[in-house]
């Protein structure tokens, strides 16, 4: 599934630079859309390969929690990294918490990241919460990231 996804980002930015699409994205674009306009396949979703397990997370929902891991884990390793799991997980969920009643109101609703935070805490925090997955988390689940 995600080959179908870059391919999708790379036709979206071929489309958007008007640049011509290479003939493996062409044909595979192709194939994908008249799947979908000859109703061989319910949804642009299901035509384009992006399908997820009943019941499972939507790819687009997976990719945004695999960001906010990473951040989280980029954050611990850069200012915690002394320290145990749990401490680690305990110092995030507390910056974490105070980033969203405070500066995420207002950060969430600029198109990047404001220069001041870079090389701080709250360049990361900044990027898990951006990611689009739940954020603060709870300590068990910050553990488990983080484990």
């Amino acid at each position: 599934m995600y080959q179908q996804i870059e391919h999708l980002r790379e036709i979206s930015q071929r489309c958007l630079e008007g640049k011509n699409l290479r003939e493996d994205l062409s044909v595979w674009l192709g194939h994908a859309l008249s799947s979908y306009l000859e109703r061989r396949s319910r949804s642009l979703e299901d035509a384009f390969g992006l399908q997820f397990p009943q019941g499972g997370v939507p790819w687009w929902r997976e990719e945004a929690i695999r960001e906010r891991d990473r951040a989280i884990r980029a954050l611990a390793a850069a200012h915690y990294s002394g320290q145990t799991t749990y401490g680690k997980a305990k110092a995030i969920r507390a910056l974490a918490k105070r980033y969203a009643g405070t500066a995420w109101n207002r950060d969430r609703l600029l198109p990047a990241m404001p220069e001041r935070y870079h090389g701080t805490a709250k360049a990361y925090l900044w990027r898990a919460f951006r990611s689009g997955a739940p954020m603060p988390l709870g300590l068990r689940q910050l553990q488990s990231v983080l484990g």
